[in-house]
C-alpha cells in the first residue's frame, strides 16, 4: 500500500512534489495533471501487491480548503484511475481518509 499524505501542502507545485515523493513516481512524471493521470493508468512502476494495488490518501482537508478546484481534479484523476484498473488482475483501490474528530 502507498500513502499520499497531504499534510501542509499549500499549492499545486507542493502537491506535485508530495505525490511524486510519496508514491515514488517514475522519473518521467511531468508534474502536471495529465502526467499524474498517465502515471496512474500506466502502473508499470508500481509492482502488483497481493490483493491489488492500494492507495490511501490522508490529511487532504487543508489542501482541499485552500485549492478546492485542484482537489476536485485530484479526486477525478484518482476515480478515473480506479475505474481504469477495475476488473483487472492488478486492480487499483483508492481510499480517501475521512475527517477524524
Amino acid at each position: 500500500m502507498l500513502v499520499l499524505d497531504l499534510t501542509g501542502v499549500g499549492d499545486r507545485q507542493e502537491f506535485m512534489d508530495r505525490v511524486s515523493a510519496d508514491l515514488r513516481l517514475p522519473d518521467w512524471f511531468g508534474r502536471n495533471w495529465d502526467a499524474l493521470a498517465d502515471c496512474l493508468t500506466d502502473l508499470s512502476w508500481w509492482p502488483v501487491e497481493p490483493g491489488g494495488r492500494r492507495l490511501h490518501v490522508r490529511n487532504w482537508q487543508g489542501f482541499a480548503a485552500r485549492l478546492p478546484r485542484d482537489w476536485r481534479i485530484v479526486k477525478d484523476i484518482l476515480r478515473d484511475a480506479e475505474l481504469f484498473w477495475r476488473h483487472t488482475d492488478s486492480e487499483l483501490s483508492v481510499t480517501v481518509e475521512d475527517d477524524v474528530p
